[in-house]
């Protein structure tokens, strides 16, 4: 059996002032990171991702642009750190921070990171919302123009789906069709918003697409914005729909499951949605339509 175990980090600020310097606030949420990922490759965890935008609150309620001096380049400081962190414990790190590709453009992006420590490319968030109240990313971020990669890691094929994302079904199908056999789905919600559809809508793209996936949502609230509490609840599910294991709501932890990817094959064979496809069909699909 091709077994692979899994990790996800989900983390509170521990600098909630937004007053605070933004790199002392990057500094310390990296800093608070490290002993979550030695306990990860303590636990033997092979593939671990960290939270949407894991070094920085969630600074999309703000209209500030101060929170742009967190962006760096991809591969960077950030990710170089990471790399080595990856090489120690022979583990796939995927690491989502707010990147800068040059003066005044910037993305929502996810490094992915080999078990050696080689960096094996980015995804970059392609749907990016504007929701009332406290999603204003439109102002911090430009949509994707990676489209939905894969990458082969030494454990499992893995792709990036990142927070918004998940609504939209056209992108998670073409990672399957791209090879993916874990989705990862780093987030930053709170209730009262979208925690009703938290154990809907990343089950049904598993379930639709015959793949595993691991979705790791941030904790606490953070100030000065107080749009609501993010509640965690980091989880794994498997291609037919389960819970394989699921984080507490208010908790800094790490969340860890161990995954058999030759379920894969077994519920593919059932389940016939890569054979029945008809994309000849789909033409709307790709058009603008009201």
């Amino acid at each position: 059996m091709r077994k692979v175990v899994g990790g996800l980090i989900q983390m509170s600020n521990p600098i909630n002032d937004a007053n605070a310097p933004v790199n002392q606030i990057a500094e310390a949420m990296l800093e608070k990171h490290l002993p979550y990922i030695e306990e990860a490759g303590k636990k033997g965890v092979q593939l671990l991702c960290l939270q949407e935008v894991f070094n920085g609150p969630y600074f999309c309620p703000s209209q500030d642009a101060k929170w742009c001096d967190i962006a760096e380049s991809i591969p960077g400081p950030t990710i170089e750190r990471m790399q080595k962190l990856a090489k120690k414990h022979q583990m796939v790190i995927i690491v989502p921070i707010y990147e800068r590709e040059m003066a005044g453009v910037y993305y929502n992006s996810a490094a992915v990171i080999d078990a050696d420590g080689s960096y094996l490319g980015k995804y970059r968030k392609n749907h990016i919302p504007d929701v009332n109240p406290g999603f204003y990313e439109k102002m911090f971020f430009k949509p994707g123009n990676l489209g939905y990669p894969t990458f082969q890691t030494k454990y499992a094929k893995v792709g990036v789906y990142i927070c918004y994302d998940r609504h939209f079904p056209e992108g998670a199908r073409l990672l399957g069709l791209h090879g993916a056999e874990i989705v990862f789905n780093p987030s930053a919600t709170v209730k009262g918003l979208s925690q009703y559809l938290w154990k809907l809508a990343q089950p049904a793209h598993a379930v639709a697409n015959g793949y595993f996936m691991g979705c790791s949502n941030r904790v606490g609230t953070e100030a000065p914005w107080n749009i609501g509490q993010f509640y965690g609840s980091s989880y794994f599910v498997d291609p037919r729909g389960n819970f394989l294991a699921q984080g507490s709501e208010d908790k800094d932890e790490l969340v860890v499951a161990e995954m058999n990817l030759d379920m894969i094959e077994d519920v593919r064979r059932t389940w016939q949605f890569y054979r029945d496809r008809r994309p000849e069909t789909y033409d709307d699909m790709v058009r603008q339509l009201p």
